[in-house]
């Protein structure tokens, strides 16, 4: 089947957060959006069919997560990371956040070390310190190609005994990095030594591109899958986050009851019955759409280096690897945070995530999140060249 992402269904009228929040974010409506991590991509008619199918009965009550949906995501990960998680070890969640909260919860107390690997997604660090638990910032080596690596060394002389948990994201939000197995296995090491617990979120697994491979931590080996809590979920592969869905997977029983204990008190539950036929049916016919998306996503990479480079050193696309949201070093604007934000929203009229807000090393970056459709794609590119344009003359 071909599928079309030359252009997308409006959003404007809806209540999108992107767009709804874009005054108070932007200081005005007249931005085009590409912060937040969602598509401007239709959802995929398999996965709005299933919904349609399910509301042919006309009760929707409580519902127990469905075997099959489950079933469905296990094989998904079988078959396309190679990564074996057993029914008994699935829990439902409605994000990939809420389970992290839960994690910080279950596997750490008051005082103790949390690890944090930034620039990263900022829930990592604000989570922590919500919990009062004490931040272990571990900030990614940034190399001379411009993309980014674990710091070994560093993170060997700050653990210490009271470092209980490290947040891992992978593929990495906002770098983009799809990990090679042996920087896993530097991190695996070091965990096993002071038995410290993985968190690993992984919602972007499914978004990488050739001849990159996700490798799920929890598949290194036996010894990996006894102290990994795995977070993945269909929301970002397929645009459905909508749906308030995603699911951690727990093989080790130790772990996971301690993860329950603080699960059921705060009462998860099984979520929304719309919810489990979407997710189903995403991981059961989605191999096809999203080949074609992959294709499209990095067709629009593409177009977003081809501008940097036209601008030299003022702005620099970092190596993609994974996700769809692009890391732009901006440093060589010779702007500020706050006017390197002004730029794009008053002489750009685009709207992004600013780079420091994933930590102070993302300071003189910004996040443009290049997964829309082909006409809005053009749309961007016409914008930031312009505006680059102009700043340099």
């Amino acid at each position: 089947m071909n599928y079309d992402f030359s252009v997308s269904a409006p959003r404007e009228d809806t209540n999108a957060e992107k767009y709804a929040l874009r005054e108070k974010l932007f200081g005005t409506n007249e931005v085009l959006p590409v912060w937040v991590a969602d598509m401007d991509i239709d959802t995929p008619c398999f996965v709005l069919e299933a919904v349609k199918k399910r509301l042919e009965h006309p009760v929707i009550g409580y519902e127990e997560v469905p075997p099959s949906m489950f079933l469905a995501q296990i094989e998904w990960m079988k078959n396309n990371h190679g990564a074996e998680f057993a029914l008994e070890e699935m829990l439902y969640s409605h994000s990939v956040v809420a389970s992290m909260n839960v994690a910080i919860e279950a596997f750490t107390q008051k005082g103790d070390k949390v690890i944090v690997q930034t620039p990263v997604y900022p829930p990592f660090f604000h989570s922590v310190i919500e919990h009062e638990r004490e931040l272990l910032k571990n900030p990614l080596k940034h190399r001379e190609d411009g993309s980014y690596t674990f710091d070994i060394d560093d993170l060997k002389s700050k653990i210490d005994k009271k470092t209980k948990l490290l947040l891992l994201c992978s593929p990495h939000n906002p770098v983009g990095r799809v990990w090679r197995r042996e920087e896993l296995e530097e991190i695996l090491e070091l965990c096993l030594k002071h038995n410290i617990v993985v968190f690993s979120d992984e919602i972007h697994c499914d978004l990488v591109y050739v001849p990159n491979v996700h490798i799920p931590f929890a598949s290194l080996n036996q010894r990996a899958r006894e102290i990994t809590v795995t977070a993945i979920g269909p929301g970002k592969t397929f645009n459905m986050a909508g749906f308030a869905i995603s699911a951690v997977a727990i093989p080790n029983k130790e772990l996971r009851a301690k993860f329950k204990n603080v699960y059921d008190r705060i009462h998860f539950a099984h979520g929304c019955s719309l919810s489990h036929a979407a997710f189903e049916a995403a991981y059961r016919e989605g191999k096809e759409w999203l080949e074609a998306l992959q294709i499209h996503l990095l067709k629009n990479y593409r177009m977003l280096d081809e501008v940097c480079k036209k601008f030299g050193h003022r702005i620099k696309l970092t190596p993609m690897e994974g996700t769809y949201l692009a890391w732009l070093d901006c440093r060589g604007l010779g702007l500020c945070d706050k006017e390197l934000r002004d730029f794009f929203v008053h002489k750009a009229g685009l709207g992004l995530s600013t780079g420091i807000s994933f930590g102070r090393e993302g300071s003189g970056f910004m996040r443009l999140n290049f997964a829309v459709s082909s006409a809005k794609m053009a749309q961007v590119i016409e914008k930031l060249q312009k505006a680059l344009q102009e700043h340099r003359n």
